[in-house]
């Protein structure tokens, strides 16, 4: 690769610096808090109110997938992470909603971490793209999120 290459590596993008920047606030704000019960409170209104800053599209997903999530799987704690509505067991992610408008992307993604238990063989999926929450959306979610929180 030569020093003109234009599609050289320059570093984190201004959404991945952000969202880093967000990680970091996100961090202090919950070292803040003072009992569990409040930390856990909190952290759940934390992620209501990212969701209804979303623009609508990704607002009417989130709004959707959350309700899923927290009524299949009501052991896993919502918190944000890097700006993001998360769901996490005994402090550790899950499970992810990453909205379009985030990075600029296409579309919406629910994604899950190595904590979750979707292990199939050799390879699975760890990430869907979504467009759209639909019922039939909606199902698949809580099988997924319900196999993940095992």
């Amino acid at each position: 690769m030569t020093g003109t290459d234009s599609s050289a590596y320059e570093g984190f993008t201004a959404e991945e610096r952000a969202a880093m920047k967000e990680h970091a606030r996100e961090l202090k704000t919950a070292a803040r808090r003072t009992s569990a019960a409040e930390k856990a409170a909190q952290a759940a209104a934390d992620v209501l109110a990212k969701i209804a800053e979303m623009g609508d599209s990704d607002r009417i997903m989130a709004e959707r997938v959350h309700a899923v999530i927290t009524t299949t799987a009501p052991s896993l704690a919502p918190k944000l992470w890097y700006g993001m509505p998360a769901y996490a067991l005994n402090g550790k992610i899950v499970c992810h909603f990453q909205p379009a408008e985030k990075f600029k992307s296409r579309y919406a993604t629910l994604g899950f971490s190595d904590q979750a238990r979707l292990d199939e063989g050799a390879m699975w999926p760890a990430g869907f793209a979504l467009t759209e929450v639909t019922a039939e959306v909606e199902d698949r979610i809580a099988e997924l999120v319900k196999r993940a929180a095992g």
